[in-house]
């Protein structure tokens, strides 16, 4: 079975709450459940992680990569800004990886720092954004078998 970690970055646990004219209502416990029913409905075990610290995504990061998975799905939030050593760990780890924001980060003159390390980046899409970025890691995990 293949295995995808979620990381969900600065803030994100925080969804539905913050700024909802741009995230929208969908709580991160909404989300949550969406994401693990379209992970059984592709039969895909799926690891959600929460991270308001660099550091912890990037601990938890490199543990999962021992557990076994095949990549990593990563909405950075408030580590897009600034997160070079997460994107260090990504590029470290060498799985496939896709990014995924709700909003359309470049409308909103936001630059990835981790998008340079990413398979693709999926965004702009609200809530959908997660779930064609899963498709997509699942597409990029599947070429590379």
């Amino acid at each position: 079975m293949t295995k995808i970690l979620l990381v969900q970055g600065a803030n994100m646990v925080w969804l539905g709450k913050r700024e909802p004219e741009l995230y929208g209502t969908t709580t991160a416990t909404e989300l949550d459940a969406l994401m693990r029913d379209r992970a059984a409905a592709l039969s895909v075990e799926l690891d959600i992680f929460y991270a308001n610290i660099e550091g912890e995504a990037i601990s938890h990061i490199y543990q999962s990569v021992k557990d076994g998975i095949d990549g990593i799905l990563m909405n950075p939030a408030g580590f897009t800004y600034a997160g070079y050593a997460l994107r260090d760990c990504i590029r470290a780890v060498s799985l496939p990886y896709v990014e995924v924001h709700m909003t359309n980060i470049e409308r909103r003159g936001t630059r990835s720092v981790l998008a340079p390390a990413a398979n693709g980046v999926v965004y702009g899409l609200g809530i959908s954004s997660y779930v064609r970025g899963l498709d997509a890691l699942l597409d990029v995990i599947g070429d590379s078998a």
